[in-house]
This record gives structure tokens, C-alpha cells and sequence, in this order.
């Protein structure tokens, strides 16, 4: 496996951490808990996901044969 794929598996987990999160915060009755998850999905995992899609880019860069993939 590719560096470039394995980044991009990387960002597919992130994405469903994301989106899990993202139900928990939904689902949760306390209000503090609430809060706890849409903070981590807010704040730590969109940014994680941010700096990864900027990665992938710059792999598809060096690498053309990658893009898209």
C-alpha cells in the first residue's frame, strides 16, 4: 500500500470519526456530554481533517499517478 493511499484511508476513518461524533452529540441527553463531543468534532477532528486534505493534495502533487485515487 502507497503512502498516498494510506493518507487517504486515514482521511476516510476521520471522516466516519466525524460523522460518529457528530451522532453522539445529536443522541446524548447531557448537556455536558453534548457539548464534549461537538467541541472534539468541531475543534480536533475537523482541523485533523483539514491538515490531512491539505497532505493529500500536496501527495497528489508530488505524485500524479495518485490523484484521484
Amino acid at each position: 500500500m502507497t503512502v498516498a493511499s494510506q493518507v487517504k484511508q486515514n482521511l476516510a476513518s476521520l471522516k466516519g470519526i466525524h460523522a460518529s461524533l457528530q451522532g453522539l452529540a445529536l443522541k446524548s441527553v447531557d448537556e455536558e456530554a453534548q457539548r464534549a463531543f461537538h467541541e472534539t468534532e468541531t475543534m480536533i477532528v475537523t482541523e485533523i481533517i483539514k491538515d490531512i486534505k491539505t497532505r493529500v493534495g500536496q501527495l497528489e502533487m508530488e505524485e500524479p499517478q495518485y490523484k484521484g485515487f
